[in-house]
């Protein structure tokens, strides 16, 4: 009796859903927040392309696996006791491109080009990859300077929004929050605010 309910469920479940590939995208800009003990803080302003496939449709919702890739630069500002010109405030431009693989489950405004609603969220899971230069937050005595580094960090991420639909054809505005957390304590994290216009 259990596994005829489950089974009839499932299938009036799929009898509503449309399979599909239909391809969305957006663009904006933000600041990712790079976290970890060693390094100096940097927040870099970053442009952010973010590509998805809608794999899974009905009227009110939408899962998508997609690529929102961010490319940003920023300056690091630190302050140098070891200068020969005594207390020196310094700084160092850095950068961070990180390329996330998300699947996300897209409900109401921005879920699939057909839905009416206005107002719609996200939410989602993936794993991302990120590289960047940073600023260690410690002294090399031998250089006489912070060192400079290029790291390379790759860990499960994860991303939860809200989407504001705007004109007709479901354009609507973004607001997305996302988090990546290195596998390695010594490499860089980050906390992702990033605003898009999805066409």
């Amino acid at each position: 009796m259990i596994y005829r309910f489950a089974l009839s469920l499932t299938l009036c479940i799929f009898a509503q859903t449309s399979f599909s590939q239909t391809f969305m995208h957006g663009a904006g800009t933000g600041v990712f927040v790079n976290l970890s003990p060693f390094i100096k803080p940097a927040i870099p302003t970053v442009l952010t392309y973010s590509p998805r496939v809608n794999f899974l449709e009905t009227s009110a919702l939408s899962v998508s696996i997609g690529v929102p890739f961010s490319i940003g630069f920023g300056t690091t500002y630190y302050t140098n006791y070891y200068s020969s010109n005594g207390l020196d405030v310094e700084n160092t431009t850095t950068y961070v491109i990180n390329i996330p693989a998300m699947v996300n489950l897209n409900i109401g405004a921005g879920s699939s080009k057909q839905t009416e609603k206005r107002v719609g969220f996200f939410v989602g899971g993936g794993v991302a990859y990120q590289y960047g230069r940073y600023v260690l937050d410690e002294y090399n005595g031998v250089t006489n300077e912070y060192p400079k580094v290029k790291e390379t960090s790759v860990g499960p991420a994860g991303n939860i929004g809200l989407r504001f639909a705007v004109g007709r054809h479901q354009k609507n505005i973004e607001a997305k929050f996302s988090y990546m957390r290195s596998l390695r304590e010594d490499k860089m994290s980050a906390l992702g605010i990033v605003a898009l216009f999805n066409f």
